[in-house]
């Protein structure tokens, strides 16, 4: 029995810590190739959820309502590069936050607006019925967050080891001067990073919607969940990424299952302040590893 509610809490840790693993991404990406926290992170995973939520329950087959959330949010993405980053590129970096945290209160509030205060669910993609593994329950839903997340993490390795852009993307982040001289357009790469963070917010906001369910506020805290998983992994690279929300979702699940659910949330800033002041280059620092 011991074994098997540590598996429980072990499936539900790495479900919900996928999830922050995708936000931790397109966090890593903007940052690397411009040097930017982007707090709208957040709500380019609530922007999805309820998109694909909303369209579904209007009668949208879910395949198609999935596709139209990924392609509007990253549309969402691009827009705001183009309209808020972009007049502002030479601002400082305090000014480019403070930027990036008004889009995000804009976002929320349209939202708001637009599609309510009501909390959506999205139907599960396979069904609800429980899989039995090693003796602990795993949704159906929890496979299609891990193998995605998988998919996704496989997918951005191709891009960035074989393709034009992806080195490009890759040659601004190690030294955005040295690209420029060489003829890469960083204006046109820091706009498809903004894209692609954005792709990868509604990702995450649509494989977990059939699990937390989604609302208007629903990006706060992931967002700024997956803000931590990237500073614990280090702001570095994909890697980091990935292993920072593993870690992260890990260790609230393990809070909420031993300790208490009442403090399951505070897990995120206690760790951050251990990396801040033990590890700022967190456990796989920027100078110590492949950057994405």
């Amino acid at each position: 029995m011991e074994v098997a509610q540590f598996l429980q809490f072990l499936y539900s840790g790495m479900t919900v810590g996928s999830a922050y693993a995708l936000a931790a991404l397109g966090f890593t990406i903007i940052y690397n190739t411009s040097g930017v926290i982007n707090f709208a992170q957040g709500e380019f995973i609530m922007l999805g959820g309820m998109l694909a939520a909303v369209m579904s329950a209007a009668g949208v087959p879910l395949p198609l309502a999935i596709i139209l959330a990924v392609i509007a949010t990253g549309i969402v993405g691009l827009l705001m590069e183009k309209t808020v980053i972009e007049p502002a590129q030479n601002a400082q970096v305090i000014t480019l936050l403070i930027i990036t945290i008004g889009a995000s209160l804009v976002l929320r509030g349209v939202v708001q607006i637009w599609l309510g205060k009501d909390t959506h669910s999205l139907p599960a993609f396979s069904g609800d019925a429980p899989i039995d593994f090693l003796g602990a329950s795993l949704l159906p839903q929890s496979l299609w967050v891990l193998g995605v997340t998988v998919v996704i993490v496989l997918v951005l390795g191709w891009f960035f080891g074989r393709t034009l852009m992806g080195k490009a993307m890759l040659a601004t982040s190690h030294n955005k001067l040295a690209a420029q001289l060489v003829g890469i357009n960083t204006r046109k790469v820091l706009l498809l990073s903004f894209g692609l963070s954005a792709l990868l917010g509604a990702a995450g906001g649509i494989l977990v919607a059939p699990i937390t369910y989604t609302s208007y506020d629903a990006g706060i805290m992931l967002g700024l969940k997956g803000f931590v998983a990237a500073v614990l992994g280090g702001l570095g690279g994909g890697a980091g990424a990935i292993a920072g929300g593993l870690i992260l979702g890990i260790a609230e699940a393990m809070t909420a299952g031993y300790i208490s659910s009442a403090y399951k949330d505070a897990v995120p800033f206690v760790l951050i302040l251990l990396i801040l002041f033990f590890l700022p280059q967190g456990l796989f620092g920027a100078k110590n590893s492949e950057r994405v």
